[in-house]
C-alpha cells in the first residue's frame, strides 16, 4: 500500500486535455492520450512543509500522479512526455483494472512489474526531499537486491551498475547459446573463454568489487 502522510494528500483530478494541449506532441501521441488514458489524478504532493523536513533547495516538490489506463499495453511515451515537460519530480502510479505499476523518469523511464494493487508498496525514507526522491527512485528503478545493498554508491551509480549487470546477463545468455551451437573445438574454446570473462565481471559487480 502507498501509506503516505495525510498531510500530503491532494486527490485532484486533472483533465487529460490539460496535459496534451500544452505539450509539444505529435498528433499521433495526442491521440494516444485519448485512446490509452482514462483519468489523471494528483494524489499526493510531498513538500518539506507538509513533511516537516530540513530545508532542501535541490528538490522543491515531489508529486504522486495516478493514471488510470484504458489498456495495459499503453504507449510509454505518454508518461515520458509528462515527466520531461514537468518541473516537478513525478512518481507515476499506473493502473489498469486490478493491476498497477509504479514508474519514474530519471534519464529514462523505469517501471516496476505489474502487480495487484493490494501488493503495492512504496515508502518515504529520508531527512530531505532530495533523499526521499533518491530513495523513491531506488524502490522503483532498482530490482537487484545486490545493487541495493551497495549503499556506498549514489543512486546514479547504482543504476549504472544495474544496467551493466543486465547487459552482462544478456551477453552470457547469448554466448551460452553460441557455445552450444559451435562444433569446432577451437572456436568453442574461444567462446567459453569469453563466457568466463563475462561471468567474472558479473560476479564482481554483484559483490561490489568492480
Amino acid at each position: 500500500m502507498l501509506n503516505f502522510p495525510e498531510s500530503t494528500k491532494v486527490h485532484k483530478r486533472i483533465p487529460k486535455e490539460a496535459f496534451y494541449r500544452h505539450l509539444p506532441l505529435s498528433a499521433a501521441l495526442k491521440e494516444k492520450f485519448v485512446s490509452d488514458v482514462e483519468t489523471i489524478i494528483v494524489e499526493n504532493s510531498l513538500k518539506k512543509e507538509n513533511l516537516n523536513l530540513a530545508d532542501d533547495s535541490g528538490v522543491r516538490e515531489i508529486i504522486l500522479l495516478s493514471i488510470k489506463l484504458k489498456k495495459q499495453d499503453f504507449d510509454k511515451k505518454l508518461v515520458e512526455a509528462i515527466a520531461r515537460q514537468n518541473l516537478h519530480k513525478l512518481v507515476f502510479l499506473l493502473a489498469y483494472e486490478d493491476k498497477c505499476q509504479l514508474a519514474v523518469y530519471h534519464g529514462k523511464l523505469y517501471r516496476t512489474e505489474w502487480i495487484k494493487e493490494k501488493d503495492l508498496t512504496l515508502t518515504l525514507s529520508g531527512n530531505t526531499l532530495a533523499e526521499i526522491w533518491d530513495d523513491l527512485i531506488r524502490q522503483i528503478a532498482i530490482s537487484s537486491e545486490a545493487v541495493l545493498n551497495q549503499k556506498e554508491h549514489t543512486v546514479n551509480e547504482q543504476l549504472k551498475i544495474q544496467d551493466e549487470m543486465n547487459r552482462l546477463n544478456k551477453l552470457i545468455q547469448k554466448t551460452e547459446k553460441a557455445a552450444w551451437k559451435e562444433t569446432q573445438p577451437k572456436k568453442r574454446f574461444a567462446i567459453y573463454t569469453r563466457l568466463k570473462e563475462y561471468k567474472t565481471q558479473l560476479e564482481e559487480l554483484t559483490n561490489g568489487k568492480a
